[in-house]
């Protein structure tokens, strides 16, 4: 009962059975954009499968879905300016080899990801996200 209250709350209009039900995020504790995220699809009454992929990260595989699902590009989600991006050179990669080194180096990811049975977005900004929920 309190989800739909919540979701009526954040979501005026919108039909419960228009909502995601599930979702996934792949997080970063440090960073304040996936804190904020993470917030967001709570409050939006939804407990999300939380990955954190510095320590889980997604396969080569996996990623490649995970951003063509987004519509991304992997130069539109590697973080250029971590350090290990310039360490590595990778300011005129090909899309593959930014691929590779995302998969070597998951700090370079951009978080946060998130996937719903609505889409897949990089939530950045944070309200991003909505457009999914």
């Amino acid at each position: 009962m309190v989800q739909r209250s919540v979701r009526a709350h954040l979501f005026p209009g919108c039909r419960m059975s228009d909502m995601a039900n599930t979702a996934t995020i792949y997080h970063n504790q440090r960073c304040s954009t996936s804190r904020t995220v993470l917030g967001l699809i709570r409050d939006a009454g939804i407990e999300p499968t939380v990955v954190t992929y510095l320590e889980t990260p997604p396969s080569r595989d996996g990623l490649r879905k995970l951003l063509d699902d987004a519509g991304l590009k992997p130069s539109e989600a590697i973080r250029k300016k971590e350090a290990v991006f310039k360490e590595l050179g990778l300011a005129d990669a090909s899309e593959d080899e930014l691929l590779e080194a995302m998969v070597d180096n998951p700090i370079l990811i951009e978080r946060p990801i998130v996937v719903t049975d609505r889409g897949t977005v990089l939530a950045r900004p944070a309200a991003k996200v909505s457009d999914i929920l």
